[in-house]
């Protein structure tokens, strides 16, 4: 579903956020109190403005509860943030999500009326930590703090083995839940399946019985 977005902040996150949003079809509105980054902004998104959002008259100048979504990606500059945000509640914004580099800022952030909080950097290193220090791993998605879905490559003792055999539900509590090989992804999987080298796995299970699955 298309979305109007508010996207607050346009360092180095904040114009990722932007591109994977207009990527994805939503209209975005990004805001900066840097006149060039916004005039960098500007051919991607659906429009943008110059302006300081910790100030009210200007955030109530842009209609703030037409937006679908609010996403304050201040960096370096804290009090803005949580200025912004609490300014973003009041003048009815239905979601605002914002950017937090500790704890304690998310703490604030959530007090004042942050609806979500991302914390970029902590989430980007831990993607590194995990993708090049687990030598299967390509991807994963956090389901919550103890519960992931990894894309795995096969393991070199798991090919020529089907999906049955490997028996890995019961073994460590993991499961496949879909195989990738090219362009074609099975959901629907047949335990006589035959695992292939260029197969990767999506794998579903407790953080501590992937590392054992896996041995990482």
């Amino acid at each position: 579903m298309k979305k109007t977005v508010l996207l607050i902040g346009l360092g180095r996150f904040g114009r990722h956020v932007a591109e994977g949003l207009v990527t994805l079809g939503h209209q975005v509105m990004a805001v900066d109190k840097d006149e060039e980054r916004v005039n960098d902004i500007l051919p991607i998104v659906t429009a943008s403005q110059i302006g300081d959002s910790a100030n009210e008259s200007f955030l109530r100048s842009l209609g703030v509860n037409n937006f679908d979504l609010c996403i304050v990606a201040i960096a370096g500059d804290f009090q803005s943030s949580l200025e912004t945000t609490s300014l973003l509640k009041e003048l009815g914004a239905k979601f605002v999500v914002s950017r937090a580099e500790r704890d304690v800022q998310a703490k604030f952030l959530s007090r004042n009326g942050a609806d979500a909080v991302v914390y970029p950097e902590r989430q980007v290193a831990k993607w590194t930590v995990i993708r090049y220090s687990w030598d299967n791993v390509m991807d994963f998605i956090d389901l919550d703090d103890n519960h992931a879905i990894f894309e795995v490559t096969v393991p070199s003792d798991w090919v020529g083995r089907s999906i049955g055999n490997l028996d890995v539900r019961k073994k460590y509590g993991v499961n496949v839940i879909a195989v990738k090989q090219g362009e074609k992804t099975d959901v629907v999987l047949n335990p006589d399946m035959v695992l292939a080298e260029d197969m990767t796995l999506f794998v579903l299970g407790e953080n501590k019985a992937l590392q054992k699955c896996f041995k990482v």
